[in-house]
């Protein structure tokens, strides 16, 4: 189904769900029972939910007594190797009072320009979809080099809603919606709805960011939802406190509405990121 706008999200067939690092990760760890709670909903109403989770970088820094993200390759897989698997535990953990059960699914870029890949993938997880499993899905950083990286799990959230047919996308981020020029600045004012061909080379949404736990920001988000529209998927972009009320159909955050004359990107095997300002 292709839904037209956020107040049908409450009622969609397959939803993908993207949180990053630092939402989930140090002091903000506790968030993970906020966005499990609001995904059992939607579980529990029929949807078909798939979360995209960054963090497994960022919760085995401690464990390697990191303080800060590793900027060394080797050193970020060693991190992403530990953390990984505490990062599924605790989602586990969190899941086991809705008795939902979590699967696994660790991806590379190479894994969906290769059709043979792509396609064990897409089976794989309509499998766990049939059985009522819940996907947790990351890059695999322990084997992704920098040359074959997505570079961003919100690329990553657009591409997986595309190989697997979802009705449409949230991404959640640190703030409630997508603005004309970095909150911050005066003069900044919330974006509601971007509909398909809108031009945006006139706003200000910064370069992507890394920060201690993650990597990311406003022009990632701009760029995946762009990504996912086009191939149309609907996207709402808002903040990962706001998870419950984004599923629940809430007027929050910013839509991109579907392009009704979509051109599905991975039946090409493409995963390039698509134009902010296209």
């Amino acid at each position: 189904m292709t839904i037209a706008d956020r107040a049908e999200l409450r009622g969609v067939r397959r939803l993908v769900v993207k949180v990053g690092s630092s939402s989930i990760s140090g002091e903000n760890a506790g968030k993970i029972q906020l966005i499990v709670e609001a995904l059992a909903e939607a579980h529990a109403r029929g949807t078909e939910v798939v979360l995209v989770s960054s963090g497994a970088i960022a919760t085995g820094m401690p464990y390697l007594a990191l303080d800060e993200r590793p900027v060394d390759l080797a050193t970020q897989q060693a991190a992403a190797a530990v953390g990984q698997n505490v990062l599924i535990y605790r989602y586990q953990d969190a899941l086991r009072p809705f008795e939902i059960v979590a699967g696994q699914v660790l991806l590379t870029a190479g894994d969906l320009e290769n059709a043979t890949h792509r396609s064990n993938a897409r089976r794989a997880m309509e499998r766990l979809l049939g059985l009522r499993i819940l996907p947790i899905v990351n890059e695999n950083d322990t084997v992704a080099t920098h040359e074959i990286r997505f570079g961003d799990n919100d690329r990553l959230a657009a591409l997986v809603a595309e190989l697997i047919g979802a009705d449409a996308l949230v991404l959640l981020s640190d703030i409630e919606s997508l603005y004309t020029r970095p909150p911050n600045e005066p003069g900044a004012l919330p974006i509601d709805t971007v509909a398909p061909g809108d031009d945006l080379a006139g706003f200000e949404f910064g370069s992507v960011v890394v920060n201690s736990v993650g990597t990311g920001g406003a022009a990632t988000k701009v760029s995946a939802a762009r990504i996912a529209a086009a191939a149309g998927i609907g996207v709402l972009v808002t903040s990962a406190d706001r998870v419950a009320d984004a599923l629940s159909g809430a007027q929050i955050g910013t839509w991109f509405a579907p392009d009704p004359d979509a051109r599905p990107q991975l039946a090409t095997g493409t995963v390039r990121a698509a134009s902010t300002a296209s």
